[in-house]
């Protein structure tokens, strides 16, 4: 029954996220199961990620620098990024800026539910260490998919040469702030959360001024507005 539970506690917060974001697009919900579909892509690349980062943990000697921002940050952040860009970016479905920050952060936390998962199996965690993760690792990812699928949104509905730009951003921002995540816990083993919650205090304050402005940029807020008026 414990182990029930802790597998719960690691599951939860994902899912829970997941509809969080889900129900903040307010003009034109996506179809559950492409959303469902995406977050099980977050579940499955959690495989490749961990031999890409086991190949370089093997080859590369490097600090925590080099583990924060190459091994850790920058293979699971590509990786998500290569699977949104080939896999969603071009989808009909993807057809209002909002859709990039939903999609990003459902391949993100499926990703951070499986990791959560495997977490919780391998250590024996308790309910307690799974709250706290579901506080920062989950939270953490859930807010990297943010920035990415906004700037990917962004890069959707862009025209000219300044796509290729914003698409560009869209993979080093996420990068940049995992990278900056990690390389805090790696480095301050004693005193990590005097920096982590304002980190993420500063995520999520700023994600939730992305997901308001791209909802705001939606080519459907208007056929809302008219519905709303012939009511």
């Amino acid at each position: 029954m414990l182990v029930l539970s802790v597998i719960s506690s690691a599951v939860a917060p994902g899912l829970a996220l997941l509809t969080f974001f889900y129900l903040k697009d307010k003009y034109d919900q996506e179809p559950l199961h492409i959303v469902i579909k995406v977050f099980l892509l977050g579940l499955l690349i959690v495989f490749p990620v961990m031999i890409i980062q086991r190949g370089l943990m093997l080859g590369l000697n490097g600090g925590p620098y080099v583990e924060s921002f190459l091994i850790s940050a920058g293979v699971e952040e590509c990786l998500k990024w290569f699977v949104l860009y080939h896999m969603i970016y071009n989808h009909t479905e993807f057809d209002e800026p909002y859709d990039g920050i939903l999609y990003a952060v459902a391949i993100s936390l499926g990703f951070a539910t499986i990791e959560n998962v495997m977490y919780a199996w391998y250590s024996n965690a308790s309910i307690g260490s799974m709250f706290l993760r579901a506080l920062l690792p989950v939270s953490g990812h859930a807010m990297f998919g943010v920035i990415m699928g906004y700037h990917l949104g962004r890069a959707k509905f862009s025209k000219g040469a300044k796509t290729k730009g914003i698409l560009l951003i869209s993979i080093l921002l996420p990068w940049l702030w995992h990278g900056i995540y990690d390389f805090i816990l790696s480095t301050t083993a004693n005193y990590w959360i005097w920096f982590i919650v304002p980190l993420m205090a500063i995520l999520w304050y700023g994600g939730m001024g992305k997901v308001d402005r791209a909802n705001s940029r939606s080519p459907f807020r208007f056929l809302k507005r008219e519905e709303e008026v012939n009511l």
